[in-house]
């Protein structure tokens, strides 16, 4: 599957930003993905007489590659016509390389470095290459390339467990995922965490998937601090396995709820971790509701590019509470999300709307063809529908 709108944001922002950062999870077509960007390169230079030494690519993960950065000045030079470094967090040192190659280099040569961490893990990124360097997340695939289906929404979008040739095939490939996950991937950012350990937070966190995140409970329940808890919440958070999801509180009357959210980001994962093995396990399982608002909740995230500190939920005390709240374009947009396909109006909804000053509030509920109006500013839209029209204007 072609994953042109990720290939022409690689283009835009290499208009502005010398180094562009492709991070995101294992296993979501990063690699793939650059190697298209880098035939499509070496096309447009049509001869190594135009274009000096040509294209670079370098895979830290293999031996021979990573021995040729041992003095990367004399294998990134000046007449590169473009610069691929995948698995960049197995050498966070080149960032301060690339600053002083970019600063002294006339020439403006496209660099692009490939991560599986977040800016955050991958140390000395954003203090090296301040003002020079772009992120770009690629996320698994998305409801607007895959569409909305059940197939979907059990399997997730990681590439190879969409794709299996059966839901055994799929969630095998999630089994494996977690356990190298945990073994591997962890330990080679430098994590000294026992994967038993971590396995247990994570299990831990997908049973309160969609819910409030209580620090203290999660450490009591696994015989550790607050402080430890936190650290493995960051780490997962940082390899872009979970979202938490900020409360968004103001001055108003009520008493807010104040701690996060928080979400297991792929639905299959989420369903693996849940020991959900079948599709037909899911419409009765007491997380099918949640799995499905965080599968929700992905899918216009990544759709729109709402940036973390533009999406909150919010909740009071007494019981109201609004799924997903996003300042958009100077729009307070708010969104619930339903599995019914008849929803109601209820008294939360109203108090949200109320509270929250909204513009319009949306519920979100499966389906293909479904949107009508419940009431002056809130509307039932189904998924189907919301890929339909999401290019005609924010919701």
């Amino acid at each position: 599957m072609q994953r042109l709108e990720f290939i022409n944001k690689i283009g835009e922002l290499f208009r502005v930003f010398p180094v562009v950062a492709l991070v995101g999870p294992r296993q979501v077509g990063k690699t793939t993905l650059a190697r298209e960007w880098y035939k499509t390169q070496m096309a447009k230079s049509n001869s190594l007489a135009e274009s000096g030494s040509g294209g670079l690519y370098l895979d830290l993960q293999d031996p021979g590659d990573l021995a040729q950065l041992e003095a990367p000045s004399l294998t990134i030079t000046t007449d590169r016509s473009f610069v691929v470094i995948d698995e960049i967090q197995l050498r966070p040192d080149l960032f301060s390389f690339l600053r002083s190659f970019i600063d002294r280099t006339e020439r403006k040569i496209p660099i692009m470095v490939l991560g599986s961490a977040s800016r955050d893990l991958i140390n000395q990124s954003s203090e090296s290459l301040a003002g020079r360097i772009a992120f770009l997340e690629l996320t698994p695939f998305t409801l607007g390339e895959t569409g909305f289906s059940p197939r979907r929404h059990f399997r997730g979008g990681y590439p190879l467990s969409y794709l299996a040739s059966s839901d055994d095939d799929s969630n095998q490939w999630r089994q494996e995922y977690i356990r190298s996950f945990l073994e591997r991937d962890i330990p080679q950012l430098g994590f000294n965490i026992p994967a038993m350990a971590m396995r247990r937070v994570w299990e831990m966190l997908a049973h309160v998937h969609g819910n409030i995140l209580n620090l203290s409970e999660l450490g009591r329940s696994l015989g550790v601090s607050d402080h430890t808890i936190r650290r493995y919440i960051d780490i997962l958070q940082g390899t872009f396995i979970i979202r938490t999801l900020a409360p968004w509180y103001e001055n108003v009357s009520k008493r807010q709820v104040k701690a996060p959210k928080v979400y297991i980001r792929d639905s299959g994962l989420l369903h693996s971790l849940l020991r959900i093995t079948t599709p037909d396990q899911l419409p009765g399982h007491p997380k099918y509701g949640a799995s499905w608002e965080g599968l929700a909740i992905e899918a216009l995230i990544s759709k729109y590019g709402w940036r973390p500190e533009d999406i909150f939920f919010w909740a009071t005390h007494s019981g109201a509470e609004l799924d997903l709240f996003v300042i958009h374009q100077g729009e307070r947009l708010g969104f619930e999300f339903k599995v019914s396909d008849s929803p109601k109006v209820t008294q939360s909804m109203k108090r949200a709307a109320e509270t929250l000053s909204l513009d319009r509030l949306t519920i979100i509920i499966p389906g293909h063809r479904s949107r009508f109006k419940l009431a002056e500013k809130i509307e039932v839209v189904s998924f189907g529908e919301l890929f339909r029209i999401i290019h005609e204007k924010p919701l």
